[in-house]
């Protein structure tokens, strides 16, 4: 059995939201919760939140004094906090087992750039050094998927933890190719080892803008069924829109995909396919799709080996954090969260809201 559903009965009892109707005025009405008209319903809201060190490693042994949650710029009181790690020691105090999910997302720049480009040059860089990041250093627990844009969005290889299968996906991806056997929407068996029927649940969408940040949105929301943070390294040059000197996320997708990303706990780690030297106007776009996601963009890392091991290390546990929130019930939404850490020197990640109502 795969090992993210031999604990999945421990991790839905950590994460499982709980909505309870509580009559405004009653004497067991909390103090906080006066001001609310008829029904409030107070949820158990989960954050996965990353901490890591000035090295960029794991932090585990943090305890819930340690992190403070504010909503609308105000704190909520927590209610308790643990540790899921993708170590094989984990199982200590405090400590809940679990896999990490990575997707490898490559922005096909066929379109930018001409046969032998230096931009094509390092997509198939990049695609070596997934894969050699694939066949010695993924571990028996963790899961990894392909995909692919170009003028939409290519399903490669859904989560799978056989290795020869990314192989063949990581190789066409990053030569630009069309995935080997199937596209989104479709389900046949297609005997690769054990794989799970996540990214295979899209369904394209005609009525949709054929664009990136759709594609992203797509895969966001199909990989929420997996419980847990997901990684998307997202290979590409930038597709932001150019504002001066700098460029920004497009304002006409952006937001539905911030919202995506974060309601399904997807962090996006871009990977800068540009070459050395070029004009730094995407390298704040990148930064912003990173931060909006909890994830993390350095411009400052040459080459795609290195910063794919320290993302991956950087992800090897991962604190649950718990809280209540109240509001009135049948209300539906999108609440903002903001997470820090008490002590400066703890650099902490996490998405930056939630829906509610739902």
């Amino acid at each position: 059995m795969p090992r993210f559903l031999r604990h999945l009965p421990t991790l839905l009892a950590v994460l499982a939201v709980l909505t309870v109707p509580i009559l405004a005025g009653a004497q067991e009405t909390p103090a906080e919760l006066q001001g609310f008209a008829d029904l409030v319903e107070v949820t158990e809201v989960s954050l996965d939140v990353l901490a890591t060190d000035g090295a960029g490693k794991a932090l585990p042994g943090l305890e819930l004094a340690d992190f403070e949650v504010l909503e609308d710029g105000v704190p909520v009181e927590l209610t308790g906090v643990s540790f899921a790690s993708s170590s094989y020691a984990a199982g200590g105090a405090g400590e809940v087992p679990t896999s990490r999910y990575l997707i490898f997302f490559f922005h096909d720049q066929s379109a930018f750039a001409a046969a032998g480009n230096t931009l094509l040059r390092n997509q198939l860089q990049a695609g070596r050094d997934a894969l050699r990041w694939v066949e010695e250093q993924m571990a028996p627990s963790d899961w990894a998927a392909v995909a692919g844009y170009d003028v939409e969005l290519r399903l490669h290889q859904d989560f799978t933890q056989d290795r020869d299968a990314l192989r063949r996906a990581l190789d066409r991806v990053a030569a630009g190719k069309k995935p080997e056997e199937f596209q989104p929407g479709k389900r046949e068996a297609r005997g690769r080892g054990r794989e799970l029927e996540i990214l295979s649940r899209i369904v394209p969408e005609p009525q949709a803008p054929r664009n990136i940040y759709e594609g992203l949105r797509q895969v966001a929301e199909a990989s929420g069924y997996l419980v847990g943070r997901k990684i998307l390294l997202l290979y590409t040059s930038g597709f932001g829109v150019t504002r001066g000197r700098t460029s920004v996320p497009d304002p006409r997708y952006f937001p539905a995909l911030e919202t995506e990303l974060n309601d399904h706990n997807v962090a996006i780690y871009p990977l800068d396919l540009s070459p050395a030297g070029r004009p730094p106007a995407e390298e704040d776009f990148l930064d912003i799709l990173a931060a909006s996601s909890g994830g993390v963009y350095d411009p400052n890392i040459s080459g795609f080996r290195r910063p794919l091991e320290a993302i991956a290390g950087a992800n090897q546990g991962y604190y649950l954090i718990t809280y209540r929130s109240a509001r009135k019930a049948g209300e539906i939404g999108y609440q903002r969260v903001e997470v820090r850490a008490r002590d400066p020197r703890v650099r902490v990640l996490a998405r930056r809201g939630y829906r509610y109502g739902l």
